[in-house]
């Protein structure tokens, strides 16, 4: 029967984890079920210990750029009438944001449709008929200039945009900002481990390992068009949050 000795793993809370590797054992079996040791013992293993912990890191700014999913809808008994509306309304807002300043290469179509409307049928044995058509397109227009969003939300909504997909924020330069939600991460998660490794009497030692495990960027912000007012559309930017996270193991000695 062999003997072995199981590992010994001590737990803290916060993604924190001392493992120690103990010593290891056998004994060899004899004529008539006696045991002795083995001729040559293996040599003891030295004990490993680490500590595991994880450690995030976040930073608010204030954002300088800001995406927008707008376009046209309208329906028509005739496709055709449907999609002319459609194209007619969209192509005057593309004019207003050249003539706002927005660059071509700044707005991009994101969606286009043409499909049948169903009419409610009176008898449910009657064969459905479509009613019209109705005829989408939608634009992706990325603004620079973050205080010009109100601004071009009321000039798009007045050329005669009738739906709002979202509204994001973000950064033009965001490498910055995730560079210093790292080193957040990195200072967190030292700071746990000499906190666990103080509480445990041990000293903390050199990094074993660094991974990062993960991040984060803004999500949209939706709106409703029935939120527009016909004046001004308010908006408010406020600040976006950059994430990091990783996980580092250290030696304790």
């Amino acid at each position: 029967m062999l003997n072995l000795f199981k590992p010994l793993m001590l737990t803290a809370c916060s993604g924190a984890a001392l493992v120690m590797l103990p010593l290891m054992g056998a004994q060899l079996p004899l004529p008539g079920g006696a045991y002795m040791a083995h001729a040559q013992t293996m040599a003891p293993a030295e004990t490993l210990r680490q500590i595991v912990v994880s450690g995030t890191g976040r930073v608010d700014m204030a954002p300088d750029m800001a995406t927008i999913r707008i376009g046209v809808t309208h329906q028509a008994e005739v496709a055709a009438e449907a999609l002319q509306q459609t194209s007619d309304a969209l192509a005057a807002m593309l004019e207003r944001l050249s003539g706002l300043g927005v660059e071509a290469r700044d707005v991009q179509t994101s969606g286009l449709s043409l499909g049948p409307v169903w009419r409610d049928r009176p008898d449910p044995q009657a064969q459905t008929v479509p009613w019209g058509f109705e005829a989408s397109n939608v634009v992706t227009v990325r603004l620079r200039d973050i205080d010009s969003v109100g601004t071009v939300l009321d000039a798009l909504v007045s050329d005669g945009a009738n739906r709002l997909d979202g509204v994001s924020f973000g950064l033009q330069a965001a490498d910055d900002a995730e560079d210093e939600a790292r080193r957040k991460a990195v200072e967190n998660a030292r700071r746990k481990a000499a906190l666990y490794a103080e509480a445990a009497g041990v000293s903390l030692g050199a990094v074993v390992s660094l991974t990062e495990t993960g991040g984060s960027s803004p999500r949209p912000m939706m709106m409703e068009m029935a939120a527009m007012r016909a004046d001004s559309v308010p908006v408010a930017a406020g600040e976006i949050g950059i994430s990091a996270s990783v996980q580092m193991v250290f030696v304790l000695e």
